[in-house]
This record gives C-alpha cells, sequence and structure tokens, in this order.
C-alpha cells in the first residue's frame, strides 16, 4: 500500500524518534554551523552515524511488525544556507533522499521517507516567521530539490506561525507531492504565534491543493492532548485532518525548553502508553517521538501499538 492510500485507511505506522538531537551529541562528529546535520552525509563518520540512528528505529518497526516513516535530514538544508557554505553546488537535498532509500533498500522492510525542511528563523520564535509570500520565495527551491528526489511525502517542521506555514504549503503543493505541514502547539490549542490551531488548518485546506493532514511535533503527549481536546471542542471535524504526531519527552513550553542546558527525557514506557493512549483515541495514523527520544521509546510504542493493531484485526 502506498504513502497517500496508507493514511486513507488511518493505518497504524511508526515515526522516528530524535535523530536532529541525537546526532548533535554524538561523540564523533560535528554540526554545521548552519545546516546543521544536512551535510553529515559527506563525511564517513557522519553518514556512519546516521545510518546508526536511523538503523535503530528501522530495527524497532521490523520487531514492531509496522511500517516506519522516516524524515530527511534536511531542516536546514534551504537554499539559503547551502549557497553561503563550503557545499554550494552540490545536490544535499537530494543526497540526503538518496542515502535514506539506500538505507530502505537494504532493510528489507516497508519504509516511506518524507523530504524534511523547517521554518527560516528558530522554530521556537515566531516572531522571526516570514510572510506567506516571502516564504513561498524562500522555500520553493528547497522543495523543488527533495521533490527531485521523489521521496513518498514532502514534510514541513516544527512551525511556529501561520504565516510562514501558509507560503511553505504553496510551495509544497507545487510540485505534486503529498505533503504534511506540522505545527507546534499550545495546550491553549494555538500555534506559538497566537493563531488558534483551528484556524489555522483551515486556512491552509482552503487551497487549490491541501495537504495530505497535519502534523505536531516537539510537544509532550500532555501538551498535544489539551491541544487536541480544544480542536475537538472548536471544530470536530477538523480532528481527523490530524495524522501524524511526534512526542518530545518533555512538557515545558517552548520558551523554557529554549533556555534549557540539559535534555529531559521520560522513561519510554511511560511515553509510549501517552503516545497510544492520544493515537487510539483520535486514530492518529503516524506517531514516533522527538527531542528526548531514541530507539528504545520508538520500540516501546511499537509494541504497544503493534499489540493493539493485531488484537484488533484478530
Amino acid at each position: 500500500m502506498d504513502f497517500v492510500h496508507s493514511f486513507a485507511a488511518r493505518r497504524v505506522m511508526l515515526a522516528e524518534g530524535s535523530v536532529y538531537e541525537r546526532l548533535r551529541r554524538h561523540p564523533h562528529i560535528t554540526f554545521h554551523p548552519s545546516m546543521r546535520h544536512g551535510v553529515l552525509i559527506y563525511d564517513d563518520a557522519g553518514r556512519r552515524a546516521e545510518a546508526e540512528v536511523h538503523g535503530g528505529y528501522i530495527a524497532a518497526a521490523k520487531a514492531a511488525g509496522l511500517p516506519l516513516v522516516v524524515l530527511s535530514d534536511t531542516w536546514r538544508a534551504n537554499g539559503e544556507n547551502i549557497a553561503a557554505s563550503t557545499f554550494a553546488g552540490l545536490p544535499v537535498n537530494q543526497d540526503n533522499i538518496a542515502f535514506l532509500k539506500s538505507l530502505r533498500a537494504a532493510a528489507g522492510h516497508e519504509i516511506f521517507i518524507g523530504g524534511q525542511s523547517g521554518c527560516r528563523g528558530d522554530a521556537y520564535r515566531p516572531e522571526e516567521a516570514l510572510d506567506s509570500a516571502a516564504a513561498y520565495a524562500f522555500h520553493r527551491p528547497q522543495m523543488q530539490a527533495l521533490a527531485e528526489a521523489t521521496p513518498d511525502f514532502l514534510f514541513a517542521a516544527t512551525l511556529p506561525a501561520l504565516s510562514e506555514a501558509i507560503g511553505i504549503a504553496r510551495a509544497q503543493a507545487e510540485t505534486g507531492l503529498p505533503y504534511l505541514v506540522s505545527f507546534v502547539v499550545r495546550s491553549t490549542g494555538t500555534l506559538l504565534d497566537g493563531t488558534p490551531w483551528a484556524e489555522a488548518i483551515k486556512v491552509i485546506d482552503d487551497t487549490p491543493r491541501p495537504p495530505l493532514g497535519f502534523a505536531v511535533n516537539c510537544v509532550h503527549p500532555k501538551v498535544f492532548g489539551a491541544a487536541m481536546a480544544v480542536l475537538e471542542r472548536a471544530a470536530p471535524v477538523l480532528v481527523s485532518r490530524v495524522v501524524f504526531f511526534q512526542a518530545n519527552t518533555s512538557p515545558l513550553s517552548p520558551e523554557e525548553l529554549a533556555s534549557a542546558t540539559d535534555l529531559l527525557t521520560e522513561s519510554p514506557d511511560t511515553l509510549a502508553v501517552q503516545i497510544a493512549t492520544l493515537q487510539r483515541r483520535y486514530a492518529i495514523p503516524v506517531t514516533g517521538g522527538c527531542c528526548g527520544t531514541d530507539e528504545h521509546h520508538i520500540a516501546a510504542l511499537g509494541a504497544e501499538l503493534g499489540s493493539a493493531n493485531s488484537a484488533a484485526q484478530g
């Protein structure tokens, strides 16, 4: 079953846990100052580290008997950052997708690949967000580059503001690939810029080619659950448009997380139960982890979802 039909069937799928934060703390590699982990594929140690992290999540999905959704390490590989670096002229986005395709081919498991992008500024600072027209112009080259590598879908992650999300969605839609838009939300049911989440979904859905669905990443299940409850009260018809959740292990606010020096985590079993409870309540097709998670969290989530899925099929 392809990616679009998997979503239409509300099929249970795993997403990876943290990649960015785990690689950032890896003892044998160094992040690029602007593109972060987006250019590790050009370094032997970097490729090995990436393969190790992604490989742990692939093993967890295999053990659970569930499809896996992986995202390219291109969150900061936008055209501006590439052009200002020593990697100018290289097909960074395309090469990252090709790397994930090589891991998929070797894995012998059902894996869907998303071409990932992020906002231009700090994901926790909505005041840095571009307006919609500027966002379209800024993000369009990266969307075109990602689409050239033919991932299964495009994924815009950790968006704090509606204005930039509108421009990104327009650039994603233009490629013809299915795409998802992922926000950081507050427990009060708003984006970080104060826009009600229901309003943001409606605005982006009211386009000639709306996204396959909406996602939330980098928030704790308690925050996500509270935001979903607000959405359910405000616009119950929109609940089914939320199709992807990647949980942070800390319930702190974005402002508190931005100033935290230590990475806060939570036990795999505890987090897995919290995520799985929300997955079952709202029939969210894809769930996984974000900051603070590793392969142990995804293995615990896979066991929780896989056992429930087997019982339902039985």
